[in-house]
């Protein structure tokens, strides 16, 4: 008989504690207290703690509509969370940003999604971007001139995917009836309604933010972890160990 995806024991690997951290919006501050709740979470409590393989993923959209995209992306790469395996994935927003540094494509929708708030975080500031409104594309030599390369080399490096266990992370979801392989990068960073009003089974739990909650999301086959932090404050990590799911959030 075909089990549904709520039957089966879902499990991360063996030896491992999996950190997956939602969308964090600029909220650089919220990020470095997650980050400290994670250390004091991992302490060493037994005298084989030391062995535990400790992993970090974070499902995307580190830019936009809070204060500091700029210093969200410099914690991740100057600030990496000591003895653990680090997996930023890309979400939508950095697509955005990454479109307009390379090629000023897609001015007009970056900014109206939050561009303006990481334009101010790499110092630029709104009197600046009002000469260009009528012309957004003409801020991209602006700010490319501002972005560090490291962060230029960080945004190019992101996957779009990982694999823990029966976890898959991804930012925004998958297509239903769609194999891993043969899924979009589009549809993992942008997908929305069509992946999370489905009933399917995916093959793995999919754990993924871009679509806000009050509260994380479970379902049989998937798990949001995008708790609104740049508006709510709340900036959420699910934890798997084992056969267990818990959350931390600040």
């Amino acid at each position: 008989m075909h089990q549904s995806p709520g039957s089966a024991i879902h499990k991360a690997p063996s030896g491992s504690r999996v950190y997956a951290i939602g969308d964090i919006h600029g909220r650089s501050d919220l990020l470095r207290r997650l980050h400290a709740m994670i250390l004091a979470d991992t302490a060493p409590d037994s005298p084989d703690s030391g062995e535990l393989r400790k992993v970090v993923v974070y499902v995307g959209d580190y830019v936009d509509r809070g204060p500091d995209g700029a210093g969200v992306i410099d914690i991740l790469i100057n600030q990496p969370l000591e003895g653990f395996e680090s997996h930023p994935l890309k979400g939508n927003h950095e697509d955005m940003m990454i479109r307009f540094l390379e090629s000023g494509e897609g001015g007009d929708m970056w900014l109206f999604n939050g561009g303006r708030d990481t334009l101010q975080s790499y110092g630029i500031e709104f009197s600046d971007m009002s000469l260009y409104l009528s012309e957004p594309e003409a801020l991209a030599p602006v700010f490319r001139d501002a972005v560090p390369p490291s962060h230029r080399a960080f945004l190019n490096g992101l996957a779009i995917h990982h694999r823990e266990g029966d976890y898959l992370f991804v930012h925004a979801g998958i297509r239903p009836g769609v194999a891993l392989e043969d899924q979009s990068e589009q549809d993992l960073i942008w997908i929305r309604d069509e992946f999370t009003g489905s009933d399917a089974d995916f093959g793995a739990i999919v754990v993924h933010g871009h679509s806000i909650r009050a509260e994380p999301e479970i379902r049989p086959n998937r798990i949001g972890i995008d708790t609104g932090a740049w508006r709510s404050n709340r900036l959420t990590a699910l934890v798997l160990e084992g056969d267990t799911r818990r959350f931390l959030q600040t």
